[in-house]
């Protein structure tokens, strides 16, 4: 039987960005469950624009769990998904209350 050693903590600073950009998601996605979905979603879009601030600053060593692919292959597609996010925040119109 194995056991568990001592909390692991992220190695470089992509690691901590990563934790970041996660924790801003799932506060952005509580936002959307509590109704303003506009305010939600800007919290998740920014999160990752910074994501991909920061894959595009740091070396291929340093990003650590933002690595997933080619340096520019994760810039721009977490860039995409980011300004999507938030051109989403502010192109669809308002609903009328039923």
């Amino acid at each position: 039987m194995r056991e568990d050693g001592p909390l692991r903590r992220p190695q470089t600073l992509g690691g901590v960005v990563y934790l970041a950009v996660l924790a801003a998601s799932l506060v952005g996605l509580g936002i959307v469950f509590l109704g303003a979905w506009r305010t939600g979603l800007a919290w998740i879009g920014v999160a990752l624009l910074v994501a991909a601030l920061t894959r595009l600053v740091l070396s291929e060593r340093g990003a650590g769990m933002l690595r997933v692919r080619r340096k520019w292959s994760d810039v721009l597609m977490l860039s995409a998904a980011g300004v999507g996010l938030i051109v989403l925040t502010i192109v669809v119109p308002n609903q009328p209350v039923t």
